[in-house]
């Protein structure tokens, strides 16, 4: 539905595939998942699709070939690395830990940096936590972080005002 009323991309989450052994990720999660990529494509033309498994950093090359458009990961998976191993084949998202959100301004700030650089500038990253953000969260270390992404890209910072 969200697909139908206009939204940019879709994201399908799977919170605990990281458990499932190789077997039954690629049954119980990633098949389903291309499954539905495929009825979203049959109905709605032209919306990629990011996936999203935590833990799935076993299984990068396996995700990154079922017809999405981005990769997510979580915080557990460095970025370069990542970026190696699946190369320009989709767009990375993530991944910084949540908890991370809990630290000072000072610490966040240099947390942001650090998965920046791991990805590097040349593109084809989406900057995103690498899961959901705790309750405990204090709603203005979210704005600290928007900052911290926003300064490091200082020429992008008008371009992609939210």
């Amino acid at each position: 539905m969200q697909a139908k009323a206009g939204c940019a991309c879709v994201m399908i989450f799977d919170s605990w595939g990281g458990v499932l052994s190789t077997e039954q990720y690629l049954k119980f999660s990633l098949a389903p998942m291309r499954k539905t990529m495929q009825v979203l494509a049959q109905q709605v033309a032209d919306v990629p699709v990011i996936v999203f498994t935590k833990g799935g950093g076993a299984w990068l090359e396996q995700i990154a070939a079922c017809g999405c458009a981005a990769l997510g990961l979580d915080w557990t998976v460095h970025l370069g690395e990542a970026k190696a191993r699946v190369g320009a084949q989709v767009a990375l998202q993530g991944n910084l830990d949540p908890a991370t959100l809990l630290a000072c301004d000072s610490a966040l700030r240099s947390e942001v940096r650090r998965t920046l650089d791991e990805f590097g500038r040349d593109g084809g990253h989406i900057f995103n936590l690498g899961h959901g953000i705790y309750p405990t969260t204090d709603p203005t270390k979210v704005q600290v972080l928007i900052e911290a992404v926003h300064d490091y890209f200082p020429s992008r910072r008008e371009k992609h005002r939210c």
